[in-house]
């Protein structure tokens, strides 16, 4: 899904859009599993008994309330959350009631590392770090893609100074008639 073009600049385009790598909905499936079977196991085991229409009143109250907390809100996590680099900045947004965002010009990110260990690397996905004008480095944890995002970021911040010094090298008289 590609992030919303209003959102943009009149010349910015959108060069990566990631969400958080799937690996952080493993624990959240495995618990819906777990909810489930163990749900429906105890209320087989409930059923033909005098109890059973409350036990399994309190098992789909209970086994609802698992799921909604510990499935539906870490989907909706990842689902909100997204890492998009442009051509003009990196963006990050996060959050299903209360949204956060940071946004990076080009200009001013210093530099980009990645870090991912034997695992993240079977994934592909790690850890990407971005020094920028602020004191702290930001990390920003299980991105699809590691490497690629790290060179495709890396490209556009030295286009981005690339461009810079060839307006600093190009005599204003470049700008001329143009109001």
């Amino acid at each position: 899904m590609a992030y919303p073009d209003d959102l943009l600049g009149a010349d910015e385009h959108v060069v990566v859009h990631r969400h958080p790598h799937w690996k952080t909905l493993i624990v959240p499936v495995l618990v819906f599993l777990g909810v489930v079977g163990g749900g429906t196991y105890l209320a087989a085991l409930a059923m033909g008994t005098d109890w059973q229409v409350p036990v399994w009143i309190t098992l789909a109250a209970l086994g609802g309330s698992l799921i909604i907390g510990l499935t539906l809100a870490p989907l909706l996590r990842w689902r909100t959350t997204h890492f998009v680099v442009t051509s003009h900045r990196l963006m990050v947004r996060e959050g299903v009631f209360t949204r956060s965002g940071i946004d990076i010009p080009m200009s001013r990110i210093n530099s980009v590392r990645f870090r991912h260990g034997i695992v993240d690397r079977m994934l592909g996905s790690g850890t990407l770090i971005v020094e920028s004008a602020s004191d702290e480095p930001l990390e920003f944890d299980d991105i699809p893609g590691v490497e690629r995002v790290h060179s495709l970021l890396y490209r556009e911040v030295n286009d981005d100074s690339d461009d810079d010094d060839r307006y600093r090298r190009e005599p204003e008289s470049r700008w001329e008639g143009e109001y």
